[in-house]
């Protein structure tokens, strides 16, 4: 077991939360599998660590196991939804210990324009006529609590009203219990009409006062704004670097694991900065 030394690496008390939310390995199914040659824990290390520096694959610190076996393990769990189960089961956790049902009625909707890298493909990328941003639009839902219940990631160029019923229908089948969804005026018009007929989901929108100037909290729309400043922190996530869409929808979703698994444990940042420092001997002159 190698020693833990970076900032993202995970504490005992997040491993705990983390490893029963884990596939069983295909060696212990009845169909049977080879066994894994790295512990569990290396792998889920590495993949917070891709996230928390946003270094390239190739570029993954040799304390970890290769690259190429920690990527395999990232497609594999993303394309099985692992990570979506780990938040959301994570996301339960936290609800039950603020006193609040683990599942929410109201939530909120919004979205952010990010810049892609030039390796990104053309064809899976867009360019926000509004903000003025070539790349990718990240859609998210969070709850009241700013907990995230679903991220899509879209070309820029697609409107986010219209990526909106893509993103309602997808939450109306996970989730049968929300009926209603804040949101923006980007979201108004004939979304509302539509996801009240054929959803069943309210959308409310809050506006921007008149005579507002510069920057102004906005009821329940700070929520969703702030969860969006959360997952930037992982450096991975200020610009997107994946040639598939499910990719980074992957890529924001452990930065969620980590802020979650980080608030539950209420550890420090680094596993040894609580260690009170050596205090060196005074010698006598």
């Amino acid at each position: 077991m190698r020693q833990r030394r970076y900032p993202s690496d995970t504490t005992d008390l997040e491993w705990a939360l983390i490893e029963p939310l884990l596939p069983v390995p295909a060696c212990q199914t009845p169909r049977g599998g080879r066994p894994e040659a790295h512990p569990r824990r290396e792998i889920v290390d590495a993949l917070r660590y891709i996230v928390d520096t946003g270094c390239k694959w190739s570029a993954l610190s040799q304390d970890y196991p290769p690259f190429k076996t920690v990527f395999g393990f990232f497609t594999r769990w993303s394309a099985a939804g692992i990570f979506n189960l780990i938040r959301d089961q994570l996301r339960r956790h936290i609800r039950r210990t603020m006193g609040t049902s683990p599942h929410p009625v109201a939530v909120v909707i919004d979205s952010q324009s990010v810049r892609v890298a030039a390796t990104v493909p053309r064809s899976a990328s867009g360019y926000d006529a509004g903000k003025k941003i070539p790349g990718r639009k990240r859609h998210i839902i969070v709850d009241a609590k700013g907990l995230p219940l679903f991220v899509m990631v879209t070309p820029a160029n697609l409107h986010d009203s219209v990526a909106a019923r893509e993103v309602l229908f997808r939450l109306r089948l996970m989730h049968p219990e929300i009926t209603i969804v804040w949101a923006d005026l980007a979201y108004a018009g004939t979304l509302v009409d539509w996801a009240k007929s054929f959803l069943r989901l309210t959308i409310k929108t809050v506006s921007r006062p008149k005579d507002a100037k510069g920057f102004v909290v906005l009821p329940r729309r700070w929520v969703v704004e702030r969860s969006l400043a959360w997952l930037l922190h992982a450096r991975r996530n200020a610009r997107d670097y994946e040639t598939l869409l499910q990719h980074n929808e992957a890529m924001l979703t452990l930065a969620a694991i980590t802020l979650m698994t980080r608030r539950l444990t209420r550890q420090p940042v680094h596993p040894n900065a609580a260690a009170p420092r050596p205090t060196p001997a005074v010698q006598a002159a």
